[in-house]
This record gives C-alpha cells, sequence and structure tokens, in this order.
C-alpha cells in the first residue's frame, strides 16, 4: 500500500481532544492508518501543543495513542522544491499563509497526497494542493 492522505495538524490531534469531531474519526476508520501520514511539521505542532499544556494525561494519550502510529515524511529537498514557488506564489497573490501551513501543502505536493484537514481555508488558492474536509 501507498499513502494517500497527508493529515494536517487539525484532524491529526483529533484523537487527544476531549470530544473529537465524528466525522474525523470516521472517516480516519474509513480509510486506515495504512493510508494516512503526517509532515514533520505537523509532529512538532502537536509536541509544541503539548509541551505548553504540560498536561500528564494528554502526553500519556500522545504516547499510547498517536506516536509513531503514522508514518513522518520530512521536510526535504522535493518538499523544498514544491515550497518555494508554492511561497512566493501565494505572496504574489496577497495571500500569504503561515510557513507551517506551506510546508504541510509542500509536503503533501511533494508526495501527491491529499490534505485531510478540518481548515480548509488555510489551503485555499495554493496551487498543486488537493484537501478534503474532514470536519463535515
Amino acid at each position: 500500500m501507498s499513502l494517500t492522505h497527508l493529515l494536517d495538524t487539525s484532524v491529526y490531534c483529533q484523537p487527544l481532544r476531549k470530544k473529537p469531531l465524528a466525522a474525523v474519526q470516521r472517516r480516519w476508520r474509513e480509510l486506515g492508518d495504512a493510508w494516512l501520514g503526517i509532515s514533520a511539521i505537523c509532529e512538532l505542532e502537536v509536541l509544541q501543543g503539548l509541551e505548553m499544556k504540560n498536561s500528564k494525561r494528554l502526553w500519556e494519550m500522545y504516547r499510547s495513542i498517536l506516536r509513531d502510529r503514522l508514518p513522518i515524511l520530512p521536510v526535504d529537498r522535493a518538499v523544498a522544491e514544491s515550497y518555494a514557488p508554492m511561497a512566493a506564489a501565494v505572496r504574489a497573490k496577497g495571500q500569504p499563509r503561515p510557513q507551517f501551513d506551506l510546508l504541510i501543502a509542500a509536503t503533501a505536493a511533494a508526495h501527491g497526497l491529499t490534505i485531510a484537514t478540518c481548515d480548509p481555508g488555510h489551503f485555499v488558492g495554493i496551487d498543486g494542493v488537493k484537501t478534503e474536509d474532514w470536519s463535515a
């Protein structure tokens, strides 16, 4: 099997929430872990959030539910080569985006993956990026 979807942080962190979105849980089950991956950027955003919350309970949940569950795609040359024109294009359109969102988008584009997100607006107008809204 090969990956089809790259989970955005808004989807990846759902199992750690008090009330995870049912639509996300359903779609994740439908596809199964074998088709899903995350960007190294997504992992660092989750880890940063855990550090900031400093909750033993959340750390334990992360270790038992998410850690090592999905492959982590690195920010490498292919991602950098996707990122540079993407970032330049959105800036030229007057629609600059946060670097982390662009790096996640570049990772998806470099690997031919669809971004699974609960925040599709973060990726609107970025050429070469396919998204699925898992919040609906």
